[in-house]
């Protein structure tokens, strides 16, 4: 399928556009200093002030712009993080002796059993408040889901004939995984990660909310939400602004990876919609074949490891 023709894909690139145009232009422009406060407190949107001003006098604009920067700052450093350290301990489980594959399985079992942002919390708070903190914090936390996910794919493209061919041949695991693991599974591993993105911008602003992220004055949108709760029938804008700009980066985020899967696997989206033209047939009923990448097939749960054991 061609990307022009997925609809999630083109929805999802607009809209993650648009938060990314706003966190360029703030590296080069702003209304306002961050250090401004002479709008005068709670100033309705106006020309002067697009929208209006928070209780301390400061622009608004001004800070949705540089919350933009620091939102996809926070979203793609905490998916390199997760990423790669994810990608290296699901690979190595794959291709560790049972033992130690049960060992690191049971580690991120226990990592994923406990809530994101709690665990994100707590290395916050032993670190301190800070921005990197966040970032390292979350992707950390995303390496768990990401190493697991790693690990099933990985085992899958394992038992494939053609890999156990190179292996009799003498091929090294070095150039096994770089030209037949990272290649079948990248597909499916890119979709994941777009996902992740929309949770760790989530997770940030969640920890700004709580005086656990970017520390003032930076501008995080989940500060301003913070900042203007108590105001939030006074000045409205406060609210509504930040959180607008929350819901569409994420929204844009799962539509770019909705659009993603549709492009890794060509046949996904006439399944759906032959799913959806069957009389009969439930909305969610599955079909057969159904899955997020064409070479390696669906992750269709937890347990779905090719030997069998829990993943």
């Amino acid at each position: 399928m061609s990307a022009r023709r997925s609809v999630s894909l083109t929805t999802g690139i607009v809209l993650v556009g648009v938060v990314v145009v706003a966190a360029v232009v703030s590296l080069v422009w702003l209304p306002y200093s961050l250090y401004d406060t002479s709008g005068g407190r709670l100033t309705p949107p106006g020309a002067a002030h697009w929208l209006g001003t928070d209780t301390l006098g400061r622009d608004l604009a001004t800070q949705l712009l540089i919350g933009a920067r620091i939102a996809l700052a926070t979203g793609i450093g905490a998916v390199l993080v997760g990423g790669v350290l994810g990608t290296a301990i699901g690979l190595a489980a794959a291709f560790a002796r049972p033992w130690l594959d049960d060992t690191l399985s049971a580690v991120l079992d226990i990592v994923i059993a406990f809530p994101t942002l709690l665990v994100a919390m707590l290395l916050v708070a032993a670190r301190g408040a800070s921005l990197g903190t966040a970032i390292v914090a979350i992707g950390l936390v995303m390496a768990a889901v990401v190493a697991r996910l790693v690990r099933i794919l990985a085992r899958r493209v394992l038992r494939q004939d053609y890999v156990t061919a190179a292996r009799t041949s003498g091929t090294t695991w070095p150039r096994i995984v770089t030209q037949h693991v990272l290649p079948n599974i990248w597909p499916t591993l890119a979709v994941n990660l777009a996902l992740q993105f929309g949770l760790a911008v989530l997770a940030e602003a969640s920890l700004s909310y709580l005086g656990l992220g970017a520390p003032p004055p930076n501008a995080s949108w989940g500060r301003m939400l913070q900042d203007a709760q108590q105001t939030a029938f006074e000045a409205p804008a406060g609210v509504l602004a930040p959180g607008l700009a929350l819901v569409v980066l994420v929204i844009g985020a799962n539509l770019l990876a909705d659009g993603l899967r549709d492009v890794a696997d060509p046949t996904r989206r006439g399944r759906r919609a032959a799913r959806g033209a069957a009389p009969g047939l439930p909305a969610g009923a599955p079909v057969a074949g159904d899955g997020v990448g064409t070479a390696i097939g669906p992750v269709a749960s937890a347990t779905d490891d090719p030997d069998g054991r829990p993943a």
